[in-house]
C-alpha cells in the first residue's frame, strides 16, 4: 500500500506502526523519524520564512480571518505517487493542509484513495489514531501492540506521580507573542506528570492570553514549548520573555521556575511523541521520581 502523509504527527505514527517502507510522499515539515526526509514533498507553506513571532502571528491571523489558506498542496507529485492512502487532519488550520482543501484534491487523483482524517485534542485520542490508522493500513496487529507500548508507558508515568508529595502549579506557553496557552493535550499531559494545570483548558485549543491572566495564575513553574520552534529559534524569543514587564511582576509575586523544551519535536504535534512530552516534563518537575529515559532530551532550566 502506496501510504502519504500530509503531517508530520501522522508520519511519526506511521513510521512507528512500521510501515516506513510504504510511506511514498510527506508534508513540508515532516522530518522525524531522519529517515522521511528526502521523500517527495507534498505542502508548502505561505508563510515566508524568517518572520519574527509577532509577525507570524499577525500573518495568520489575517489570513485565517479572511479564510484564507496557510498552506497549499502539491499536486504533481500527489498526482504522479497514485497514493492508496492519504493521512491528512481537520484539526487544525494552522497546522497544517485544510481538510477542505484536501477533499477538493481526491477528485482530481487517479484512482478512490482512502482518506484518513486524524482529529485527536487529548492523549487517547492519541492512541485511537493508532488504531484507526492501524487499521486502514491492513496492519491491526502491529497497531494492537504498538498501541499497548505507548500506554504502557503513559501508565508508568502516572502511576510514580501518584507518589508526589507536592504538585506545582504549572503554566505551558506554546506562544509567546502574544501569550498562547497550550491547549489540547498540555494541560493532560501536566496532570500526568505530577503537577496541577494552571493555563490552558482541557480537550479546548490554545488561546490567547494576557500578562495579568499569567501572573493572576501564579504557576510555580513555566514550560515553554513552542508551536512549530526548535529550542533554537525558540531561544529568540525566551530572552525579549525574561526581560519583560510582564515577567518581572511575576517574579515578584514568587519564584517561578521556567523551562525551556522543544515544542515542535514533543509537545504541539498530536502524535506518539506526546508520550515523550510526558517523560520529558514529568522528569524536569520531579527527577527523583521520573527518570529520563535514555535518547530523550532534558527540559533546560533557564532562570
Amino acid at each position: 500500500m502506496k501510504i502519504v502523509s500530509l503531517l508530520p504527527s501522522a508520519t511519526e505514527l506511521v513510521c512507528g506502526l512500521g510501515l516506513r517502507d510504504q510511506l511514498v510522499g510527506v508534508s513540508h515539515e515532516c522530518d522525524y523519524p531522519p529517515s522521511v526526509v528526502g521523500l517527495p514533498i507534498l505542502t508548502s507553506s505561505r508563510i515566508p520564512e524568517g518572520l519574527e513571532s509577532g509577525e507570524i502571528d499577525r500573518l495568520v491571523t489575517d489570513q485565517l480571518k479572511n479564510d484564507e489558506a496557510l498552506y497549499d498542496l502539491v499536486m504533481a507529485p500527489l498526482t504522479e505517487l497514485e497514493p492508496e492512502l492519504i493521512v491528512t487532519q481537520a484539526l487544525c488550520d494552522v497546522c497544517a493542509v485544510s481538510g477542505n482543501d484536501v477533499a477538493k484534491a481526491i477528485g482530481r487523483l487517479p484512482g478512490e484513495p482512502q482518506v484518513v482524517n486524524l482529529e485527536p485534542i487529548c492523549l487517547n485520542d492519541v492512541l485511537d489514531t493508532v488504531d484507526l490508522l492501524a487499521q486502514a493500513a491492513d496492519c491491526v496487529e502491529q497497531g494492537k501492540r504498538y498501541r499497548a507500548e505507548l500506554q504502557g508507558r503513559i501508565d508508568a508515568v502516572a502511576d510514580r506521580s501518584k507518589t508526589v508529595a507536592h504538585r506545582p502549579r504549572v503554566a505551558l506557553l506554546d506562544w509567546l507573542d502574544p501569550l498562547f496557552d497550550g491547549g489540547h493535550w498540555s494541560p493532560e499531559i501536566i496532570d500526568l506528570a505530577g503537577a496541577e494545570p494552571c493555563f490552558g483548558a482541557k480537550q479546548e485549543p490554545s488561546q490567547r492570553r494576557e500578562w495579568g491572566q499569567l501572573i493572576e495564575a501564579q504557576p510555580d513553574c513555566i514550560f515553554i514549548a513552542l508551536c512549530g520552534f526548535n529550542v533554537e529559534r525558540s531561544m529568540q524569543d525566551v530572552d525579549a520573555f525574561l526581560a519583560c514587564d510582564g515577567f518581572g511582576q511575576l517574579q515578584a509575586k514568587g519564584d517561578t521556575k521556567v523551562f525551556l523544551v522543544d515544542g515542535n519535536a514533543y509537545f504541539s504535534r498530536p502524535g506518539p511523541r506526546l508520550v515523550d512530552a510526558l517523560e520529558i516534563m514529568a522528569n524536569a518537575l520531579h527527577p527523583t521520581i521520573h527518570s529520563l529515559p535514555a535518547g530523550l532530551p532534558e527540559a533546560i532550566k533557564i532562570n
